[in-house]
């Protein structure tokens, strides 16, 4: 899941691939801003084909975040 996480921020925002770790926060290490993180939920949704609830967005603070409820979500489909 880490994979196809870090190459959507790769391919899909510019964000420099060194960076990216599952530690490191979307605003604050990676530079995503609001309607960055907007679309980075639009393309996990369609890649993964689930529903991202929008009061769940506020708990995708890390890249391992992300990662994590993706696993849940897609494991409930």
């Amino acid at each position: 899941m880490f994979e196809q996480i870090k190459n959507i921020l790769i391919e899909e925002m510019q964000v420099s691939p060194e960076l990216i770790t599952e530690d490191a926060e979307l605003v604050n290490d990676l530079g995503v801003n609001s309607l960055e993180l907007a679309d980075l939920i639009l393309l996990c949704e369609e890649k993964f084909d689930i529903e991202i609830v929008d009061d769940d967005i506020h708990k995708f603070i890390t890249v391992a975040d992300v990662c994590d409820y993706l696993e849940k979500k897609t494991l409930e489909n």
